[in-house]
């Protein structure tokens, strides 16, 4: 990349940035699942992993894309299509067209959402029509749940399991199909690093009964 294109692409965060900083801190008062860390870890590592491909892709990572990753688990832990509204009314039609194109559900209860199965199938489906900036976050999103998996797995072993809805075979499942798609589109350093990240979750707990 020459410096003119260079100078193009790069990203400057204003105060749309803290702004959802604070939307994302008073909504997501929760905690990872199984742990005592703060649900906005997560959601900050994301951020700080679309943040750290600008200049690497082919297309400019903007702030609403970094937004987006903050808010990206919002619709569907916090409030479903009148939160995408709110998102929409307060960061705008860009980054609420994101967040939809990252959310598995759109129901206003979290704790009455489609099967898992079914969300995540139709989820993989509408992945691959999604623009290249949504996939962007959808993939750091997936790397940064897989290394969290990875490294409490690093830990506890197979009780981490116990933490999701499915166990170990349905989340390697998912990841693997993930891959599957973000790959039909070409190289990713994020891809490549997640498709790490879950061959040696894959080869920790081989030993597990299947």
């Amino acid at each position: 990349m020459n410096i003119k294109s260079a100078a193009a692409n790069e990203l400057h965060l204003t105060g749309k940035f803290t702004s959802a900083i604070e939307y994302a801190r008073h909504l997501h008062i929760e905690r990872r699942k199984g742990s005592g860390i703060p649900y906005m870890a997560h959601l900050l590592g994301v951020a700080a992993l679309v943040m750290g491909e600008a200049g690497h892709e082919l297309f400019p990572v903007t702030e609403d894309m970094v937004v987006a990753a903050l808010l990206h688990d919002a619709v569907e832990d916090h409030g479903g299509t009148p939160r995408l509204h709110d998102i929409e009314a307060n960061f705008g039609a860009n980054v609420a067209r994101m967040v939809a194109g990252l959310s598995d559900t759109f129901s206003e209860d979290s704790s009455h959402k489609e099967s898992w199965l079914d969300r995540k199938q139709s989820y993989l489906h509408r992945l691959r029509d999604e623009p290249a900036d949504v996939r962007l976050i959808s993939a750091a999103d997936k790397l940064n749940n897989a290394r969290a998996m990875l490294e409490d797995y690093r830990v506890i072993g197979p009780e981490v399991w116990k933490r999701f809805k499915r166990g170990r075979g349905d989340q390697l499942w998912y990841f693997d199909e993930l891959v599957k798609v973000f790959r039909s589109f070409g190289e990713s350093r994020i891809v490549d690093e997640l498709e790490r990240v879950v061959a040696e979750l894959r080869r920790m707990s081989n030993s597990e009964p299947s």
